[in-house]
Order: structure tokens, then C-alpha cells, then sequence
């Protein structure tokens, strides 16, 4: 009754390959977007944007670029980390480079870049796969932090290893540096999670997905139906960086300023973004919204809650956090492996039909 379908028919091959087929879907979506860029940006504050709102659009990006390569093509990373970390500097060494160019263009390239590098690391994804395919995306992640912290050139031969965004803007409004408003930096990244979001869900729903999840389900029957392996994984790999090493930029320039790689990049956030992917669901862009929300927004609720609340000291609430958060993957692992995203759709059969039974 709240949530309808029924009578909701197309005439056109064109509406119903749309985006969002159903109307319901469409109005919802549309609600929020308002919400987001016309609603958010004029009540948030300083603390909400870097504690909450920031963290969650960029981790988002980043769980859409895993999901597409975990969920949708099967192939399994564990160098999440280093890809963002090849976006951050690979946005670094563009910003110090090309300062005349806006920033927006070099988180793109940014983003070119790391796929390229996905690419060639996914490369043994065409004779191995599982297990093994998991141990050298992790070689991927250690070698590439091992790389940015070993060759002075990356960044730019500082004496403390670190790199630092320097202050660029848009249209005169800064987006990275100290001067940086709240809204601005909020509005710039919210533009490259709704692109991303868009990009993904329409590729998941064309020609490329159905090929990645043919890989997923049995390469050998898809190469039988004429899905070449090479092109579809390689195209996930490619896909999957982009998006990554776009969160990577983001994560550097407009969030954090200044990084070291092996604390901002290291294998903790390979296993973050992945727990992202599996908590919200597999195979799922709606998923990877959820499992990014529900990872940011954890923290911060049992900070304020243990911490602020109750009084409890800082490193016993961390401690129960990552037992939290072990707790839950094993739970959904076990009894709900498609995640948040399951629970959704579940939710929205039973909406079907209330207040009526099954």
C-alpha cells in the first residue's frame, strides 16, 4: 500500500530501460537529491560536514568502485587502500604540476590515472581467482604504500614524507586550504557521489554488467556465450579504480589536506571500505550507501554516546567499536549475506501488500 507498483506500465522500450523504471522510485530519489544539494548545505556545520558528511560521500565512492569490482564481477580486492592512495597522489602531483587547471578536472584525472594502475594489477585476475587473486591485490597495497613512501618525487621531495593540498577554487569559492567553507567542500564531493552513483547504476544495468556479473556467477559458461574475460574483467578493474581513485583525491584534498600514506592509506582502510561493501550488500549501489553510512555514522554515535555520555575513556570505546563492527560482519555473514540491501528489499515487499498478510 505505501510502497506501489501495480499500474505503473510503459509504452516505450525507452521508458522502461530508464534509470529508475518505477515512478515511486524516481520521485524518492529526486526528494533526496533536493534534500542534499538545496536543504543540507544551508544547516549543516563544521562538525557535521568533517565528522559525518564528508567522510560518508567519500567512503561511499569508494565502496560503489569495490562494489562493481567484489559484487558485480566477483573478483575479489584487498588493495583498496592503495588505489585511494594512488588518487591522492596522483591528484598531489596534478594540483603542484598544473596549478592554472581546476581542481574538479584533476580529481577526474585523478581518477584516469588509478585506473590505469587498477588495470595492471588486475591483470592476474585472468589466471587466478579467489583466494589467490585476494594475496595479490593485498601485494598491491603494501607495495604501492611502500612505493609512495620510498620514492622522494611523489611527493615532492618533502622532508617529512608528507603531502599537503594546496588551496584551489572554484568560481572563486575555496574547496581545499584552511578558507574552505563547510557547504563548499560538502557540494563538491556530493557532485562526484551523485555522478558516481548515476555512472554506476547505469553500467550495472547495461550490457557491461551483465557481462561482469556472467563472469561473477560461472566465467567459464560466460566465455561459452561469448563474454570475453579478458575485456570484462579488466573493464571491472578499470571501472572499479576510477571510482576508487577518485575517493582517493577526494579523501586527500578535500577532507583530510595533508596525508601520510602508510596512516591514511594503509591495509585498515582496504578492510574498511570492503567491510562497507559486504555489511551493506554485495552487488548492490544502494548498498554501497548503506554499508558506507552505517561504518561512518557507528563511530561517531558510540563516541558521543560511551565517550560523551556515559564517560567512558577513549580507548575502551575504540575497542568496543571494532568489536561492534566484527560482530555484525559475522552476523550478516551468517544469517543475511546480501546485507542492508536484502533488508530493503524485504522491507519494501512486505510495504507491497500492508496492512494486508502475506
Amino acid at each position: 500500500m505505501f510502497y506501489r507498483e501495480a499500474g505503473d506500465f510503459k509504452t516505450s522500450y525507452t521508458d522502461d530501460s530508464q534509470t529508475f523504471p518505477i515512478k515511486f522510485d524516481r520521485y524518492r530519489y529526486y526528494a533526496v537529491l533536493v534534500a542534499a544539494f538545496a536543504v543540507v548545505p544551508l544547516v549543516i556545520d563544521d562538525y557535521w560536514v568533517n565528522a559525518v558528511f564528508l567522510p560518508f560521500l567519500i567512503y561511499a565512492i569508494a565502496a560503489i568502485g569495490l562494489n562493481i569490482l567484489v559484487g558485480y564481477c566477483g573478483q575479489v580486492s584487498l588493495g583498496t587502500g592503495g588505489f585511494m592512495a594512488v588518487g591522492a597522489y596522483a591528484v598531489y602531483k596534478l594540483m603542484t604540476s598544473f596549478p592554472e587547471v581546476s581542481i574538479f578536472f584533476h580529481v577526474i584525472l585523478a581518477g584516469g590515472i588509478t585506473a590505469a594502475v587498477c588495470v595492471l594489477f588486475g591483470l592476474p585476475s585472468l589466471r587466478i581467482k579467489g583466494f589467490y587473486l585476494a594475496v595479490a591485490t593485498l601485494a598491491a597495497q603494501f607495495f604501492l604504500v611502500w612505493l609512495f613512501n620510498r620514492v622522494p618525487w611523489f611527493y615532492n621531495y618533502s622532508a617529512s614524507g608528507q603531502i599537503s593540498a594546496p588551496e584551489r577554487t572554484i568560481a572563486g569559492v575555496p574547496i581545499t586550504g584552511a578558507e574552505t567553507a563547510p557547504w563548499a567542500a560538502y557540494l563538491f564531493c556530493l557532485v562526484f557521489v551523485t555522478a558516481s552513483a548515476l555512472i554506476a547504476r547505469n553500467l550495472t544495468r547495461g550490457m557491461a554488467g551483465r557481462k561482469w556479473m556472467a563472469i561473477r556467477d560461472m566465467d567459464i559458461a560466460a566465455e561459452i556465450i561469448g563474454v570475453n574475460p579478458l575485456k570484462a574483467k579488466l573493464s571491472a578493474f578499470a571501472v572499479s579504480g576510477f571510482f576508487v581513485g577518485i575517493s582517493g583525491a577526494l579523501f586527500f584534498a578535500v577532507y583530510l589536506g595533508a596525508v601520510e600514506v602508510g596512516e591514511a592509506f594503509g591495509i585498515n582502510k582496504s578492510f574498511l571500505v570492503l567491510f562497507m561493501v559486504i555489511i551493506g550488500g554485495l552487488g548492490s549501489i544502494f548498498g554501497s550507501f548503506a554499508g558506507a553510512a552505517f561504518l561512518v555514522l557507528l563511530p561517531v554515535l558510540l563516541k558521543n554516546t560511551l565517550v560523551g555520555t556515559l564517560g567512558w575513556p577513549t580507548d575502551l570505546a575504540a575497542h568496543l567499536e571494532l568489536m561492534i563492527v566484527g560482530s555484525l560482519i559475522i552476523v550478516f555473514l551468517v544469517a543475511e549475506p546480501h546485507g542492508l540491501a536484502q533488508l530493503w528489499r524485504v522491507a519494501k515487499e512486505k510495504l507491497r501488500l500492508w496492512p494486508f498478510p502475506h
